[in-house]
């Protein structure tokens, strides 16, 4: 909210400079900030009483906007990646597996370790229990375990993320 939008009878007074003006009337810190050419903007309306500031609007909304760029730039986004399996993958391929979940995990991804059970194979769930242990293991280095292997249809998933 700025000048005429501020309907408060009360007001905590801030000055260009940052200083701080006390308490006072929204009218009175109105023409304060008209004498200096400037504008009246409420800064914490949740605040008892509500702290405004004596600022020029443009250059405040301009302000706002670079920061809000400035963290979406930083701000970083997390994907899943999937690495699939079936119960009976042999050593060498486990070993790819591991390493590509190595890559995934370097570059800041999470990653969704699961095994895919047909037909009979869902007799023997208990038994791949211990290759997720194993592929944890292999990983444990660079990686910790988020969320441990579960068994979800006829899908197990584990999921890894990075060491902190």
């Amino acid at each position: 909210m700025i000048n005429e939008q501020i309907r408060d009878r009360e007001i905590r007074l801030v000055g260009e400079n940052g200083e701080q003006l006390g308490i006072m009337s929204a009218r009175e810190a109105q023409t304060m900030a008209e004498e200096a050419g400037l504008d009246l903007v409420k800064i914490a309306p949740k605040a008892q009483p509500p702290v405004c500031k004596i600022i020029d609007y443009s250059k405040f909304k301009y302000e706002q906007s670079r920061k809000e760029k400035e963290a979406r730039r930083k701000q970083k986004i997390v994907e899943i990646k999937e690495i699939r399996m079936s119960p009976n993958i042999d050593t060498n391929d486990l070993n790819t597996k591991v390493a590509a979940a190595r890559k995934f995990i370097q570059k800041g991804n999470k990653v969704k370790v699961s095994i895919r059970f047909r037909g009979r194979e869902m007799a023997h769930t208990a038994q791949s229990r211990p290759m997720m242990d194993d592929f944890a293991a292999k990983l444990s280095d660079i990686a910790v375990v988020d969320k441990p292997p579960k068994m979800e249809g006829r899908f197990m998933t584990m999921f890894l993320t990075e060491k902190k």
